[in-house]
């Protein structure tokens, strides 16, 4: 049975992050060629880091003991801020790369389609989790896309 404060924790997270706005941040589907593939595989590295800090600090505020309304206040922002990183990530691979980039002509199709699933699989399972694995299998995932699509090694010096 869990103790009030920490039900209250699990609830006042909870209340926030339903109440977090929703907000799509890809770009739009109008063929402008402005966009590169490059600064799209970097935000969804960036995207990917950020993950992985919320996660950290939501494991290091719990283990601090008993909640304050400071510690309770600052896991429901980095709650949001996964959240909303996670959806960003979900968002690029919808409307960039499988409504725009992802070609059904593509020698590697196949490869690129199950590639493009386990990103956003693997950014539901950072949604749903404060466990660090998810953030490292969604960077895994997304270098994986990268050489489907690109059809070469990932080079990202910030993100190794």
């Amino acid at each position: 049975m869990l103790r009030a404060p920490v039900r209250l924790t699990a609830l006042a997270i909870l209340i926030a992050g339903l109440a977090a706005p929703s907000v799509a941040l890809a770009h739009c589907q109008v063929p402008c060629g402005i966009y590169g593939d490059q600064l799209r595989f970097e935000q969804l590295l960036e995207d990917t880091a950020t993950i992985a800090k919320a996660q950290a600090q939501l494991n290091e505020l719990l283990a601090g003991g008993q909640p304050t309304a400071q510690s309770v206040n600052q896991m429901a922002r980095w709650v949001m801020t996964k959240e909303e990183h996670a959806g960003h990530v979900q968002e690029t691979l919808q409307a960039y790369f499988l409504a725009q980039r992802i070609k059904a002509d593509s020698p590697r199709y196949v490869e690129q389609l199950k590639a493009a699933h386990a990103v956003i699989t693997s950014a539901m399972k950072c949604k749903q989790s404060a466990d660090g694995t998810t953030a490292e299998t969604l960077k895994e995932a997304v270098f994986n896309l990268y050489r489907a699509y690109e059809g070469k090694e990932p080079d990202f010096e910030s993100h190794n």
